[in-house]
């Protein structure tokens, strides 16, 4: 009875606060911190364009609509693309409201069509330029996570040699962002077969024979589901090499509680395991509209709930 009497009363706030939390975050303080209508337990970031029917096409209501809510971080896979100075409102926006930027795509960096896996100098020297901008855009933002995905294997290669032609590729990224205290993440995908990246031991074992404080896995639970499943296990087995995590529920990669995954024990395990770093929300949203986004909201609120 507890859990529904919270369920119900939560989903009034949610409500309240997307009718009307436009007009509270215009009348927010530019300094104040973010103080939201519910207090999560772990560090969720939404994306931009997530809650845009509630807070509106522009990108800083937009983040003052998710502070409202109660998230303290955001991410944005698109933001290197962005001109320089939307970069820099958006790092000074969070700055003002306490929150932490997530990750971005590191830009050209190992796409299927310069795979780190072949082992070409012109596709490593795309990957560190990409490296290069992406530390400026970092400190615009006051991010210190990018994703990283190596690319599609390469099939007329030994697994070995692509395995050594990824992890010396990956060294000389490392290289660049070590001195700044940034951090790539390799992110396993479940896209395509062809991606190099499939499961999280082979990143485990990248992110060893690297040997850097800045390469380290990004563990999409989603993909990691779709690849491999055992989901806690393998968490389990390498932890010490997850530097960020990212969430969708399957099938679907929508919000928690729409799929299989059972996110109350997967939040509760990341949870205890001391984990204060960023939960990122990559996924759509499994109804349209404001409705549909007030349904996002209450299912964090929901999975928190450990």
């Amino acid at each position: 009875m507890q859990r529904r009497t919270f369920l119900k009363s939560s989903t009034a706030a949610t409500a309240a606060l997307i009718t009307g939390g436009m007009a509270h975050a215009s009348a927010s303080p530019a300094s104040a911190p973010a103080r939201g209508q519910h207090q999560f337990k772990l560090k969720y970031a939404p994306h931009f364009g997530m809650f845009r029917h509630s807070a509106g096409e522009d990108l800083l209501d937009q983040i003052q609509f998710m502070a409202d809510v109660g998230f303290t971080a955001m991410e944005d896979n698109g933001m290197m693309g962005r001109d320089v100075a939307m970069q820099e409102k958006i790092g000074k926006k969070l700055a003002n409201l306490n929150m932490t930027m997530g990750v971005f795509v590191v830009e050209k960096g190992g796409n299927m069509a310069n795979t780190f896996a072949a082992g070409k100098q012109e596709y490593t020297d795309i990957f560190l330029d990409g490296c290069r901008k992406a530390v400026d855009v970092a400190k615009r933002v006051n991010a210190k996570w990018m994703t990283v995905v190596p690319g599609a294997f390469q099939r007329n290669l030994p697994i070995g040699i692509q395995d050594g032609n990824v992890i010396d590729t990956l060294r000389r990224g490392a290289e660049i962002l070590e001195p700044h205290g940034l951090v790539m993440v390799l992110e396993p995908l479940s896209d395509s077969p062809d991606l190099y990246l499939r499961t999280s031991d082979q990143a485990y074992m990248i992110c060893k024979a690297v040997d850097s404080p800045s390469c380290k896995i990004l563990y999409d639970i989603y993909h990691m589901q779709k690849n491999e499943g055992n989901l806690i296990t393998n968490m389990q087995f390498t932890w010490d090499e997850i530097a960020y995590v990212q969430v969708g529920d399957n099938p679907g990669r929508n919000e928690p509680t729409t799929g299989e995954i059972n996110y109350n024990n997967v939040f509760k395990h990341i949870h205890e395991k001391g984990y204060t770093g960023i939960i990122g929300m990559e996924h759509g949203n499994s109804r349209t509209g404001k409705e549909g986004e007030a349904a996002v909201i209450e299912a964090y609120a929901r999975v928190d709930q450990f």
